[in-house]
């Protein structure tokens, strides 16, 4: 397994395009991808969401659970052990479950969540010690640009 996914302010850049993309929709502007090496060894993004909670009226329409369904189609296989998720907030405890049992090989992330973030601010579910598998974190990417989107949307809707 390589998990070596190189610089990642260009990928967390196409995710905070896709948060922005969001936010104009009335979205919490949440913005996520999928990279993957293929057997050649060039990385490749697999596939790109962002949070459709309003606008579809689903609680689990988070940008990191969109984008791992569209990665696990796109593959033919539900683990993503050779993949990294790309998304500029910390992942919630249902987006880092998700991550865990899709046995995700990496979670990229900018913004941390201190009310809800589940890879280390609040909760740890993406390493949980009782858990079979767990998936390397690095957060702090790019993380004011991904906070300040996460301030100005919030700021207007006040």
């Amino acid at each position: 397994m390589r998990n070596d996914f190189g610089d990642a302010e260009a990928p967390m850049r196409q995710a905070l395009g896709l948060a922005r993309r969001a936010a104009g929709r009335g979205e919490v502007p949440v913005g996520a991808l999928i990279l993957w090496r293929d057997t050649a060894g060039d990385l490749k993004v697999l596939a790109r969401a962002h949070n459709v909670t309003e606008g579809r009226f689903d609680p689990t329409g988070h940008a990191e659970i969109q984008v791992i369904r569209r990665a696990a189609g796109r593959l033919g296989r539900w683990r993503l052990n050779d993949c990294a998720l790309v998304v500029t907030l910390e992942p919630c405890a249902m987006c880092a479950g998700a991550a865990v049992w899709a046995r995700m090989g990496k979670i990229l992330y900018g913004a941390a969540d201190p009310k809800a973030g589940a890879c280390g601010s609040v909760l740890d579910v993406a390493r949980h010690p009782r858990l079979n598998h767990h998936v390397e974190i690095q957060g702090g990417i790019l993380q004011r640009e991904c906070g300040e989107v996460l301030k100005e949307f919030f700021r207007k809707r006040r």
